[in-house]
């Protein structure tokens, strides 16, 4: 037990050279998909089904994983072009997707592992959460709704609450604005780097959820505080 409470101590320690004192307790901002649950597989298939089968392109696997980032006409604009789709168009489509990927996501609809519980604990705690995604609301209810976790997030800003995608901070800075908390007392949860990125540009930390993207690909951004493959890990739950 002792040999455990040292260990423990040991990465608290090592995440104090990034916070000063009670940053950890001011407010969590989470990304949605990839971050709290584990589906970005799932929104990858239903774009190449959707682009390839619907649309008539031949898009690899990798050519649109690397696009699955921002709103979802941002989505559309960069695979196609600006003048495939008008904006009546591509809101079909995006639906067409999001339909798609909620009923093959649906039977494996989870929260990552340890998110449960800190959910819980920071709740406890009165650590006000939000969330601050470019999932639109039909799919943030998805998730929400479905899981009973809806109490936890006392604000909930999505693709339609923003002009801007990340990497701009827009999503996170007005989410920090709702929940009353100034940018800096906020950390972010994410999983992709350009929302690590639009974490940066908002003067926020951030802990990564390695779900979807490998360590190097954050290489450049100096405000991860912590690389975890879910929310067992040790120093993440010290935030709490």
């Amino acid at each position: 037990m002792e040999y455990y409470r040292a260990g423990v101590r040991t990465l608290w320690f090592a995440l104090q050279r990034f916070l000063t004192p009670n940053h950890y307790m001011k407010a969590f901002i989470f990304d949605l998909n990839g971050t709290m649950i584990h589906d970005m597989e799932y929104h990858t298939r239903a774009w190449q089904y959707l682009f390839n089968h619907d649309l008539g392109a031949n898009f690899t696997w990798e050519e649109v994983k690397r696009q699955m980032y921002g709103k979802n006409p941002e989505v559309m604009v960069r695979m196609f072009g600006t003048d495939r789709f008008t904006d009546e168009e591509m809101t079909h489509w995006s639906l067409e997707k999001e339909k798609r990927y909620q009923q093959e996501f649906l039977p494996h609809l989870a929260l990552l592992p340890g998110l449960p519980a800190f959910l819980e604990r920071a709740h406890q705690q009165g650590i006000p959460m939000a969330i601050g995604s470019a999932a639109i609301p039909f799919n943030i209810d998805f998730v929400l709704d479905n899981l009973n976790i809806r109490h936890y997030f006392t604000t909930i800003v999505s693709a339609d609450d923003v002009v801007l995608s990340k990497p701009h901070p827009e999503v996170f800075l007005k989410a920090a604005a709702l929940l009353q908390v100034a940018p800096a007392d906020c950390i972010v949860f994410e999983d992709v780097p350009k929302g690590a990125e639009a974490a940066l540009n908002a003067g926020m930390k951030a802990v990564v959820l390695t779900t979807t993207h490998d360590v190097a690909e954050f290489a450049h951004l100096p405000n991860v505080l912590r690389y975890a493959s879910d929310f067992t890990d040790e120093v993440v739950n010290a935030l709490v």
